[in-house]
């Protein structure tokens, strides 16, 4: 599946991009063809937050991607078309990804190259659409950046062409627990498969998160009452956005052939230059945000009334296209507040970290977009608890997981973080039952 996925990948100052340049009247970094995507300076200002003002750079990619994965049937059990696809920020070479994964740019062939396998399905819904929703990337590293996650059901005639593999749903899922081999466009089109497991069979953990899925099982808010807590958040958080100069963003520096932020926190904007096969082009070089540490991003558990609950983080990012997104209980990277006192650092991140290893259902490394991202990974967890550690938060709010499918069939709910976590949970399931029409 990965034998044609060579890629060479070469650090190169910013300034020696060659399709790169600098637009001297806005300061914003871009393609000379003026797609794909820039990067340009951010001043965001949110009176009342715990930082009030703050400037930094920021991908603005307003191209609506496709991330789709084609599925079918064999003896009445779903099977994904999934594509082994090396991307320059990957950390470890090839990751299992959707059928297709690809930015207007690129399958409207911008950079002159290939046509993208299977696009036509779809473009042109050629099957039966089982998932069919736009969603959110990272706020706080791209500016109201969206794609389309689509899942369309196919007869069994479609073959495999070469670097594709048809694998089943529960292998799939079973990859899930390998660090740094399910790509994020892939787990966040999993997040959004309606997938029915029933309980037989299954014991404990697995168990409860089987029933948990079941609408029928309740939850301890109804969903019109989280909505209205998100709408209400929405309306009330004051957040501004302007556009700024790279060269003259506060608290950050150009040296070396790279923009960083003074402190050496956060994370850098990088050059690269790529050499590949099995991709639509040979060569090009591009920027990369390349990330400062290792994060975080952990879902806390707990049953109430025998269902299970995620508690969920109504998160504010200056790059939301609707101001805020319910995120995990904590998403951070701990090391960007070591030199703060304790008072200071998210909440809930110190007990995740101490977490007994009897109370962590799942605990994997997996990274982030390579196309954008340079070697981002976080450590994905899912830790149960048996209390409340925070009774009436106004930011916090317990979902049941079965509320958490519900949402994604609709758009800029749960962010990425949190759709990539969701997948993880039903992966524990290990759902051997077919894709269910009926519960779109």
């Amino acid at each position: 599946m990965a034998g044609h996925t060579f890629m060479q990948v070469t650090p190169l100052p910013l300034e020696q991009l060659p399709e790169w340049r600098e637009d001297r009247a806005t300061g914003r970094f871009h393609h000379r063809s003026g797609k794909f995507f820039t990067v340009e300076g951010l001043d965001v200002r949110r009176p009342g937050g715990p930082v009030p003002t703050w400037s930094q750079p920021i991908i603005n990619q307003p191209e609506t991607g496709v991330l789709g994965i084609l599925l079918k049937r064999v003896g009445g059990m779903p099977y994904l078309l999934m594509q082994a696809k090396n991307e320059p920020g990957n950390p470890s070479g090839p990751q299992v990804s959707p059928t297709v994964q690809a930015t207007r740019s690129n399958y409207t062939r911008v950079h002159q190259g290939l046509p993208v396998p299977y696009l036509e399905h779809f473009l042109d819904r050629r099957g039966r659409v089982l998932a069919d929703v736009r969603q959110s990337e990272q706020g706080a590293w791209f500016y109201r950046k969206r794609n389309r996650n689509i899942v369309v059901e196919v007869g069994p005639h479609i073959e495999a062409v070469e670097g594709f593999r048809w694998l089943s749903l529960r292998e799939v899922y079973e990859l899930l627990a390998v660090p740094d081999l399910v790509n994020m466009d892939a787990r966040t089109v999993l997040a959004c498969l309606p997938v029915q497991a029933g309980a037989g069979g299954r014991e404990g953990f697995a168990a409860d998160l089987a029933r948990s899925r079941d609408p029928r099982a309740g939850a301890r808010h109804g969903l019109g009452e989280i909505l209205s807590w998100l709408s209400d958040i929405r309306s009330t958080v004051e957040i501004h956005t302007r556009p700024s100069r790279l060269d003259l963003l506060r608290g950050w520096r150009r040296a070396e052939g790279r923009i960083s932020h003074e402190t050496g926190r956060f994370f850098d904007v990088i050059g690269v230059r790529v050499e590949a096969c099995g991709r639509e082009v040979a060569e090009w070089s591009q920027p990369m945000i390349a990330p400062v540490g290792t994060g975080l991003v952990a879902f806390l558990v707990r049953r109430i009334d025998g269902v299970l609950h995620a508690l969920v983080h109504a998160r504010v990012e200056p790059g939301y296209t609707d101001v805020v997104e319910l995120a995990p209980t904590v998403q951070c990277t701990p090391g960007n507040y070591d030199h703060l006192p304790a008072a200071a650092r998210p909440l809930l991140v110190d007990e995740v970290m101490a977490a007994p290893p009897h109370r962590i259902r799942y605990d994997t490394m997996l990274s982030e977009e390579g196309g954008r991202f340079y070697r981002a990974r976080n450590r994905y967890v899912v830790v149960e608890t048996d209390e409340d550690p925070l009774p009436g938060h106004p930011s916090f709010h317990w979902v049941a997981l079965h509320q958490l499918d519900e949402l994604l069939r609709h758009s800029y709910y749960l962010n990425v973080q949190a759709r990539t976590l969701n997948a993880c949970l039903h992966s524990l399931t290990h759902a051997r039952e077919p894709v269910s029409a009926g519960a779109l």
